[in-house]
């Protein structure tokens, strides 16, 4: 598996001042999609609702309305 293409705009272009380490969002040579975002894992695991659950290897991460937003147009439809 390897990272094919950034969804979305770069952390530089949505206005981060060093454009290094900001919210991002790829696309993988599977298909499927990896997230940089803040581990809110023990903020909010307790806040799920009763028909969502995580596996011990799986994290709650958050990143921006604005990186999600952005990354709209790039996301594929099917």
């Amino acid at each position: 598996m390897r990272i094919v293409r950034r969804i979305g705009d770069s952390p530089r272009q949505r206005g981060s001042v060093t454009g290094e380490t900001c919210p991002d969002i790829f696309e993988l040579s599977d298909g499927d999609f990896a997230v940089i975002g803040t581990d809110r894992t023990e903020d909010l695991d307790a806040q799920l609702p009763a028909d969502a659950a995580r596996a011990d290897y799986e994290r709650i991460v958050v990143i921006s309305r604005e990186t999600l937003v952005r990354a709209k147009r790039d996301i594929p439809s099917a």
